[in-house]
């Protein structure tokens, strides 16, 4: 049996209001419970171009046609445009995705903040943007999040002691391979880490060969783990790109996969200490939280 998790990463005022109505549609049409994360403050995307002095940033941004991917007006949100509330604007949104049973968990209050500025913000700082998503989350639900997803897979010693304090089930801020208990800087930490196992639409679409068409072939060829974890984005495969997920989940189908959720795999694996190092992935600019390989992994 081949396994496979689909996460939601929610990042923008856009994505939240009409992608993940669309991927809810999808995954109640193939009977597919997901994780999605949710960012529930300022939808603060135009900051983001802040990003453009780092390596890869200029040709990815290129590749997946941001602009019309994600639209001007939110390229625009904090900047040229005061930057909307993401889930306040429509919480009739995140209400239908816990109804609907599906793995839900806090992505951050501000994204942008988070992803760029983390090695500038304090334990408190942090705390106090995930408590305001956690107060949203369980008004909203009336229960308390239990996982986190790392913006931008974006890590430091603060987000591993937070979490860890606030007890929650599991996290998923690496990239990997399979189920770990984090070791960063020397110290092991709790939760549970899921790390995200398969490349990302935004970091390969538009390389050689990979196209809408190859899309699902390469998630499908890339599946080799007992623990696989595919990140997708509202902003991407919820809107232009509906229809290649649509495809991927046909041909995954057909070919036996199951799907679980990430709390599903936190219940059930066997998660030894592995250490995180901060690395970089082809397609993706600048560094991210990375599994470190094992002889066995």
């Amino acid at each position: 049996m081949t396994k496979l998790a689909i996460k939601v990463d929610v990042d923008t005022l856009r994505g939240y209001r009409e992608g993940v109505p669309r991927l809810l549609a999808l995954f109640n049409k193939h009977s597919i419970k997901a994780s999605i994360f949710f960012s529930f403050g300022p939808d603060n995307s135009g900051k983001a171009i802040r990003r453009i002095f780092r390596k890869g940033f200029i040709s990815k941004m290129m590749r997946t046609k941001a602009p019309s991917t994600y639209g001007l007006k939110t390229l625009m949100y904090g900047t040229l445009l005061p930057a909307p509330l993401i889930v306040p604007s429509a919480p009739e949104v995140f209400v239908q995705a816990c109804l609907e049973g599906h793995d839900c968990g806090v992505h951050a209050w501000d994204h942008v903040l988070v992803q760029d500025e983390q090695a500038k913000l304090t334990k408190e700082d942090f705390r106090a943007l995930f408590d305001k998503a956690a107060e949203m989350f369980e008004k909203l639900s009336g229960k308390k999040p239990t996982s986190y997803a790392a913006p931008g897979w974006q890590v430091s010693q603060m987000t591993f002691e937070v979490q860890q304090e606030l007890g929650l089930e599991y996290c998923s801020d690496v990239r990997g391979y399979s189920p770990f208990l984090p070791v960063f800087e020397g110290k092991e930490y709790r939760p549970v880490q899921i790390p995200t196992t398969l490349p990302t639409m935004d970091e390969i679409y538009g390389l050689p060969g990979v196209d809408d068409r190859t899309m699902p072939g390469q998630w499908l060829m890339g599946m080799d783990k007992e623990w696989n974890v595919l990140t997708v984005h509202a902003e991407m495969e919820g809107m232009s790109k509906l229809n290649v997920l649509d495809r991927f989940f046909r041909l995954a189908k057909q070919r036996g996969v199951e799907f679980f959720t990430l709390r599903d795999y936190a219940h059930t694996c066997d998660a030894k200490p592995c250490v995180i190092k901060m690395g970089t992935l082809i397609g993706r600019a600048g560094t991210l939280a990375v599994q470190e390989e094992t002889q066995n992994g």
